[in-house]
């Protein structure tokens, strides 16, 4: 989308809805993700208040209405924007998420709370060299992803689409097939053989019908550090959550592995383990709920080989269906991330031979 947005209509509408005389309007393009909408700053001075904002262009109203990641459709589609419908479900919930004070429907704008400059990812990535501190940052997102996994997932009064959208089977299986597709087709510049496509789609189908039925929580689907916003207060680190819109149904294994094998960040595999611990140890204590350790420890390893490679895939997607080259740096790291997990499983080196054929970085 044309990443320009009319300063004048922008600030009709600010003065509008805010009933205020804006004498100067700054408006900052911000980094935007790897979809199609475009994301600003804009901030105004106001009597002895410099007032700021997040204004999320969406381009194509009716666009704005689907998810643009891989998704099955719930059968009701008479919602609203899932993003405006699912921040009000987390808002409900007391899940911090960005406050949404303006929703111009012709020009397909939202305007949203400021939560600040730092993601998650640029604390980390501060902290890094205190192995102490980074674990301790990661025990904060820990903290909320189980909040809303708790809170998020029973059913309100109002309906929420997320609770109409589930992680199946056939989406597990779709989203390897892009993987397929992409990861490997696309990038290496080939056809698979028949034959060894439907051996991998045998494997990955096992590995799906083993996701789809683990119990259903509330599931951002790209709970990483990139979608956590960094906020300092007396009381410490507060995180908001942000990037909500494609949320749904799925194992709760799904968010944590999206945390924890992160594309953008590595983690050492001795901070991996003792973080899963922390969020058994922290489950069993709110939920309380009974849970296998090992059993989830293995589960958590399985979908983050899925969450990896649907990454992988996806990235290259980005770059070579919409033009968007900047996340293939994080291409290899994934997939070594890849690599390592599915050398831990003698049982996965089947799977693992297979791919290896065809992508260089599990060999």
């Amino acid at each position: 989308m044309n990443s320009v947005i009319d300063s004048t209509q922008l600030l009709k509408t600010l003065q509008k809805n805010f009933d205020t005389s804006i004498q100067t309007l700054n408006v900052n393009p911000l980094a935007g993700d790897a979809s199609d909408r475009a994301y600003y700053r804009v901030s105004w001075q106001e009597a002895t208040e410099n007032r700021s904002y997040i204004l999320m262009a969406m381009g194509n109203a009716k666009d704005a209405l689907h998810s643009e990641e891989i998704s099955e459709k719930p059968a009701n589609t008479t919602f609203e924007l899932p993003f405006i419908n699912i921040q009000k479900h987390l808002s409900a919930c007391k899940i911090t998420v960005p406050e949404i004070f303006l929703h111009d429907k012709t020009e397909a704008w939202i305007l949203l709370e400021d939560l600040g400059n730092t993601h998650f990812a640029d604390r980390i990535k501060r902290d890094f060299q205190k192995p102490s501190q980074v674990s301790e940052n990661y025990r904060h997102a820990i903290d909320l992803l189980i909040s809303l996994q708790l809170q998020a997932t029973p059913i309100s009064a109002k309906q929420c689409i997320a609770h109409m959208r589930d992680y199946n089977q056939n989406l597990f299986e779709w989203e390897f097939d892009h993987f397929i597709e992409y990861g490997i087709e696309k990038r290496m510049r080939i056809t698979l053989p028949p034959l060894k496509k439907t051996a991998l789609r045998s494997y990955f189908s096992q590995l799906s019908a083993h996701f789809a039925a683990q119990p259903s929580y509330f599931t951002h689907r790209d709970y990483h550090s990139r979608n956590l916003m960094v906020q300092d207060g007396p009381e410490g680190m507060r995180l908001g959550l942000i990037d909500f819109q494609d949320a749904l149904m799925g194992p709760p294994e799904y968010d944590l592995a999206s945390l924890l094998r992160d594309s953008y960040i590595d983690l050492p595999a001795d901070m991996v383990d003792a973080l899963l611990d922390y969020y058994l140890r922290q489950w069993k204590e709110r939920a309380d709920l009974p849970i296998d350790g090992n059993l989830f420890k293995e589960s958590f390893d399985l979908i983050s080989i899925q969450r990896n490679l649907k990454a992988a895939g996806r990235f290259i997607y980005i770059d070579q269906i919409k033009g968007k080259d900047h996340l293939l740096p994080f291409v290899i790291p994934t997939l070594i991330k890849v690599k390592s997990t599915l050398q831990k499983y003698e049982r996965l080196k089947p799977l693992h031979d297979l791919l290896a054929e065809d992508v260089p970085e599990l060999r």
